[in-house]
């Protein structure tokens, strides 16, 4: 049998291969395995971005769901102001059946509390400081020894629905004469 070595060339051998190519391929490697670690770093950062983001939009939707529901109770609770009001009014007017103004006002104290449970809450008008805020002054009456921008007279009560205000209440202000 021929001997194999014995055809192999000088040139071929390992201890001759040139050290500039393997430093070449050596340095190939490295600079690619540096670029897969930046995009790897990149795209992780991105994902980290990404998961973020789909987390606020999320918590985003949700609360404007929330607040949907929020702003359509408050709209049927505006709608019922009105009865309120017009149970207010039946209730200052005197009549001689008593069992029949006891009846309506249990009927007006019902409803009042449903609302309350649901948010509704009355605004203190009469003996308060007028605040453009809370009140919508209808007739400002020149009054001696009250303080000025004192309510003299509440006309119709204002709401507050979960701490917004719902409906100004319309008020009579004192000012000096």
């Amino acid at each position: 049998m021929p001997d194999r070595d014995a055809n192999v060339k000088p040139e071929e051998t390992a201890d001759t291969v040139e050290l500039p190519d393997l430093a070449a391929q050596l340095a190939a490697v490295t600079e690619e395995r540096d670029r897969l670690a930046a995009e790897k770093s990149e795209l992780h950062d991105r994902l980290l971005r990404r998961q973020a983001e789909f987390e606020n939009f999320r918590k985003r939707t949700e609360r404007d769901r929330g607040e949907f529901f929020q702003f359509a109770a408050m709209e049927s609770v505006r709608e019922l102001l009105p009865v309120l009001d017009d149970f207010e009014r039946a209730l200052k007017v005197e009549t001689v059946d008593t069992h029949y103004a006891k009846g309506v006002e249990l009927i007006y104290q019902r409803l009042l509390e449903s609302l309350k449970k649901l948010g509704l809450e009355p605004v203190e008008a009469a003996g308060a400081t007028f605040d453009v805020n809370l009140h919508h002054a209808v007739d400002r009456v020149p009054t001696k020894g009250v303080e000025e921008d004192t309510v003299l007279e509440e006309l119709q009560r204002g709401y507050n629905y979960k701490g917004r205000l719902l409906r100004p209440a319309m008020v009579r202000v004192a000012v000096k004469p």
